[in-house]
């Protein structure tokens, strides 16, 4: 038999999907133990479908979702038009239409992932995204195959391609935010609104849908910690680099004692770390776990084929059920209830950056509020700005997420201070 499948769009990374089912027919054939062709395609209005046709497309375009939704020969059901809606509508009725679905879509997974596995678990199909975290990078399936025997303690993770580009640009050419930003849009890694990737929301997304294949546990978007990058300056990463950090937008998923925590922030890391060598817009994944130990997964994060690669090993997978007429497994099995960690059990260390008067007894006024946390100082730096202003750099020891936000709190309202940056140290 041949499996069918529906694309609903055809931007850059669908388009890179018949590109590979050409280029590697043959080895995706044999995986899939059958053929896979590419029955219609969605597309926005008639403009659109003429546009591809004229250009030499030779595809069978649709304007109609019920097109597709209503045609008993189509098994899978591709999602890569991105956003919230119409995605969600559509995904949700492929499903109800008992058609496997295969999407790319972090945002509407990490915010609605769960409602839309509930509608296919009910209608006895899959919903497969490798593509959603970390473009060309096979980390889901991995973490839900290859870990299945181990448990893993701590994931860390650079994966936005376009902050990772502007702080590679920053650190190693010592350009400002917006400096890098210009660049980044010029070069097209950025959009027209960067928001999503400068201020960590993106890839907050991705340690929603990493938590459900590494810890078993399904975070809320909200409680995922995050801020961006728009705050660190030549000043930050000067004073990183000569103690022998970079820093990276990172995010990171931990299980202590008490439950699981995720955040998305600005990190020093030391740079013999794995992740401070990832440049430019590649991503890497990096895991801790009780068996194998450290392991750090690289690659792409975005672009064309790379997507695709994965959008087309999750099509494999569910034509090879089709094919064979068993039911497609959930993509992934581990599940358990969501358990926050206490605050008190997320020790770290921390970096601020604070800008005050140049007089006598400043360093000593922050000593005391340090104090009054039971927090120490592990190293102070002080840099005179101007004949008046100084800016004065702590790294602290440990502290718990308590003690880091009353210290934030209570410099932020202390009169001739201003806590102009805060970053964790690795």
């Amino acid at each position: 038999m041949t499996v069918n499948i529906a694309l609903l769009g055809f931007g850059t990374v669908a388009s890179g999907i018949p590109f590979l089912l050409k280029e590697n027919g043959e080895k995706i054939t044999s995986a899939a133990c059958t053929d896979i062709s590419i029955s219609k395609i969605l597309v926005r209005d008639e403009a659109e479908k003429s546009a591809l046709l004229a250009q030499g497309h030779d595809y069978n375009f649709v304007t109609d979702i019920n097109a597709i939704l209503t045609d008993p020969s189509v098994h899978i059901v591709v999602e890569l038009m991105g956003r919230i809606e119409p995605a969600k509508t559509f995904i949700s009725q492929a499903l109800e239409a008992k058609k496997h679905v295969v999407t790319a879509n972090k945002d509407l997974l990490a915010m609605h992932g769960s409602e839309l596995l509930a509608i296919a678990s009910a209608n006895q199909v899959a919903l497969y995204y490798e593509a959603a975290v970390a473009g060309g990078i096979p980390i889901l399936r991995t973490l839900a195959s290859a870990y299945t025997s181990d448990k893993i303690t701590k994931v860390l993770g650079v994966v936005n391609g376009t902050s990772n580009f502007m702080m590679t640009k920053m650190v190693d050419e010592g350009w400002t935010y917006d400096q890098a930003l210009a660049e980044a849009s010029r070069l097209g890694y950025a959009e027209s609104d960067p928001t999503n990737d400068v201020d960590g929301i993106d890839a907050a997304y991705k340690m929603v849908i990493l938590s459900q294949f590494a810890f078993g546990m399904t975070i809320k978007f909200d409680d995922v910690r995050h801020e961006g990058i728009r705050n660190i300056t030549p000043a930050d990463v000067k004073l990183a680099q000569k103690l022998g950090f970079v820093i990276k937008l990172v995010g990171e998923i931990v299980e202590r004692e008490s439950g699981i925590y995720a955040e998305v922030v600005p990190t020093f890391l030391p740079k013999t770390h794995q992740l401070a060598t990832v440049n430019g817009v590649m991503n890497a994944v990096f895991v801790e776990s009780i068996g194998i130990g450290e392991a750090m997964f690289y690659g792409p994060g975005a672009g064309q084929k790379p997507t695709a690669a994965s959008v087309v090993a999750d099509i494999i997978q569910l034509a090879m059920s089709v094919a064979e007429g068993y039911s497609a497994p959930p993509f992934n099995i581990f599940a358990r209830e969501t358990v926050y960690a206490k605050n008190e059990d997320l020790l770290d260390k921390y970096y601020f950056a604070i800008e005050t008067e140049d007089k006598s007894g400043q360093l000593l006024r922050l000593a005391e509020l340090f104090h009054a946390e039971n927090v120490s100082f592990e190293q102070v730096f002080q840099d005179k700005i101007s004949d008046h202003v100084a800016t004065i750099a702590i790294i602290s020891h440990q502290m718990d997420l308590n003690q880091f936000d009353n210290l934030v709190a209570k410099i932020s309202s202390l009169d001739g201070f201003t806590l102009r940056n805060t970053i964790k140290v690795i």
